[in-house]
């Protein structure tokens, strides 16, 4: 762990216009650079980074925050590692806190199989140019098309036929025999003695997300063996549910083009990389799993699936598309012509017939699986009717109640049968799943109120938040912006307070406490608790904001960065008719803000009896809601009055 003295040394020593100028060419513009932005594909420059603030900002896409963040974002490192970065690129050197000697020994051993797979990589590379390597491992690169600078970027090997050809190598070089059976680089015999667990085959290393060797997977060339591939066993660096096979090569690209595509051998990712179509990745040896999908969850929502064309193929996909769509993610699905794979594919096309080829054939992942169903259905009414229960269930599993209700509409219109049958098969599924997923949990969810059905209720949520988020956005930027100014209300003011000015921070968290209201939008719920426990502890409002943007939680540092650094709009009011000085508008425009964020938490709260209405059904429930919305019609109008929207 790094003591936080060090932290603070490497925050403070980071210049962000030194890091981002080691990755982008930065063109000064008055006190600030500008250049293209790396995050996104853009002509014109909309990136700019400001020195004195320590911020760069891209308002092209969005991306903001520090010198701390653009390491994590850009590289894709996790805090720690880009810290490490920065301590390094900074001559700062890190003294970790004092370790227990469980702790001490855990991670010695993890470093200690990190050594002996990083020397059993260079070990089969160096097989692959000499001898029995050059002339059978080799040879087979090669003829599958595969170039002398691939082959070196990827590491690629050649592990040798003899039996203790890696063992006796590494024995020689001082590492110890249990770390190689640790690593799954030998298996012990039952008489004790070590021998290689990869024989006689090309090898492709498997790198993690930092572009460490943790595991391999081999390849025979002989025809009789029955095991193909064999891959390194699960180790403790290596978990084979969690690792994709190119991750490492892949990730810049999968997030620059907010894209990955799915593929299903070594040799396609390896050969759709050479070609130039870098945002291949695949699973090491497995079945893609919720794992695997996450991981690429951060750097894209969208995959598409580009697996062989055969029934196993079909299958694989159809499974992938469930899973996908699980995790909230966009599938899309693309099959070669028969007989192909992206391997042999892109042998006989350029790279823009290939991504021609991926443009023209991308089919949405519902719409594929509904089209592979209905063919396998036939006529058949029965095998329609499970069909079209499948395809439901599959929506169902949409956690975004948005993309849900389209989905819904698409599957109604394609089958021709109304859109509330299909509404109601996915209510019903999801709320099973809810079920069992509570018993799963062993304990039973409670709430104040009869919930509304789960479909309308998520869609009440999404809502929610696209209501809430003007008017919670605007009052963050106060807060982010001026949270430290005094409001000098004048003595006839509602808000002029005897005992002393608050601030704007204090102000905005007493009103919003004093109605236990919150942020709905997480993001911005997070930044609110974190600025407030930085506030508590009496830090400036230029040091509190500059502490978001290095703060682990990344999530915070974007919201941080473009509510301090955005043009400032305000939902509220016409800016040109704004007070002179800074002190007086914000008496003026602080309090109407909060007005605002009341108004629309009224909306919502309107929207939900509305919808609850629809399914009431007894006589005392319909007056009941309706004598609520009466209560809030009057609350909102009287609103509106101090907002000047309304007269009197």
């Amino acid at each position: 762990m790094i003591p936080k003295e060090t932290v603070d040394l490497i925050l403070d020593t980071a210049r962000v216009e030194e890091v981002i100028g080691d990755f982008v060419t930065l063109k000064r513009r008055g006190s600030s650079f500008v250049a293209c932005c790396p995050f996104h594909n853009e002509k014109t420059p909309s990136f700019h980074v400001t020195p004195s603030k320590g911020i760069y900002k891209c308002f092209g896409c969005g991306k903001a925050g520090s010198a701390v963040g653009f390491v994590m974002e850009y590289e894709h490192m996790t805090y720690p590692e880009a810290l490490r970065y920065l301590a390094k690129k900074y001559n700062i050197e890190i003294k970790e806190e004092e370790e227990t000697a469980e702790q001490i020994a855990a991670r010695q051993r993890t470093e200690s199989l990190m050594a002996v797979s990083e020397f059993a990589r260079k070990f089969f590379c160096d097989q692959l140019q000499e001898g029995e390597g050059r002339a059978v491992g080799y040879r087979y690169y090669r003829t599958r098309s595969i170039e002398d600078a691939t082959i070196e970027k990827w590491s690629l090997g050649w592990a040798p036929s003899g039996k203790t050809a890696l063992v006796d190598a590494a024995r020689a070089a001082g590492y110890k025999d249990e770390y190689l059976v640790a690593a799954g680089l030998a298996v012990q015999q039952d008489d004790g003695k070590l021998i290689d667990k990869f024989r006689e085959r090309v090898m492709f290393p498997i790198h993690s997300v930092s572009g460490r060797v943790i595991a391999f997977s081999g390849r025979t060339l002989k025809a009789d063996n029955p095991a193909k591939y064999v891959n390194s066993p699960e180790t403790e660096i290596y978990i084979k549910s969690r690792n994709l096979l190119g991750i490492y090569f892949a990730k810049s690209e999968i997030a620059k083009q907010d894209r990955c595509i799915l593929v299903e051998g070594n040799v396609d990712v390896v050969m759709m990389h050479q070609m130039g179509i870098t945002n291949v990745v695949a699973s090491c040896g497995t079945s893609l799993t919720e794992e695997q999908i996450r991981l690429i969850k951060r750097f894209t929502e969208n995959i598409t699936i580009m697996y062989d064309g055969d029934s196993a193929g079909l299958h694989a996909a159809v499974r992938a598309i469930g899973l996908i769509l699980k995790e909230g993610m966009n599938p899309r699905v693309v099959f070669l012509p028969d007989g192909d794979d992206p391997d042999s594919f892109s042998r006989k096309h350029t790279l823009e017939q290939i991504q021609e080829y991926i443009r023209d054939h991308e089919q949405d992942g519902i719409a594929f699986k509904t089209q592979l169903l209905l063919d396998q259905a036939g006529d058949d009414p029965l095998k329609k009717a499970n069909l079209i229960n499948e395809i439901a269930d599959t929506v169902a599993d949409i956690p975004d109640a948005i993309k849900r209700q389209v989905y819904i509409g698409a599957v109604a219109k394609q089958f021709g049968i109304e859109e509330d049958i299909i509404q109601d098969r996915v209510r019903k599924t999801r709320e099973k799943n809810r079920l069992d997923a509570a018993k799963e949990r062993t304990f039973e969810r409670t709430v104040e109120r009869p919930p509304a059905p789960a479909a309308v209720e998520e869609i009440v949520s999404t809502r929610e938040e696209k209501v809430l988020e003007p008017s919670e956005r605007e009052l963050l930027g106060f807060i982010l912006r001026y949270g430290r100014n005094e409001l000098q209300f004048e003595t006839d003011s509602e808000f002029y307070d005897p005992e002393g000015q608050q601030t704007v921070a204090e102000f905005i968290d007493d009103a919003l406490a004093a109605d236990n209201a919150h942020f709905v939008n997480a993001a911005y719920e997070a930044t609110y608790q974190a600025y407030f426990a930085l506030y508590d502890q009496g830090m400036a409002q230029d040091d509190i904001v500059l502490a978001l943007l290095n703060g682990e939680n990344r999530s915070v540092a974007q919201v941080a960065a473009n509510l301090s650094t955005e043009k400032y709009e305000l939902t509220v009011h016409n800016f040109s008719d704004a007070l002179t000085t800074t002190d007086s508008w914000l008496v003026t425009y602080v309090p109407r803000a909060i007005l605002a964020f009341h108004d629309k938490r009224i909306t919502v709260r309107q929207n939900e009896i509305s919808q609850q209405l629809k399914t009431a059904e007894s006589a005392p429930e319909i007056k009941n809601l309706m004598q609520t919305l009466g209560k809030l019609n009057e609350i909102k109008k009287s609103i509106n009055i101090k907002l000047g929207r309304l007269k009197k």
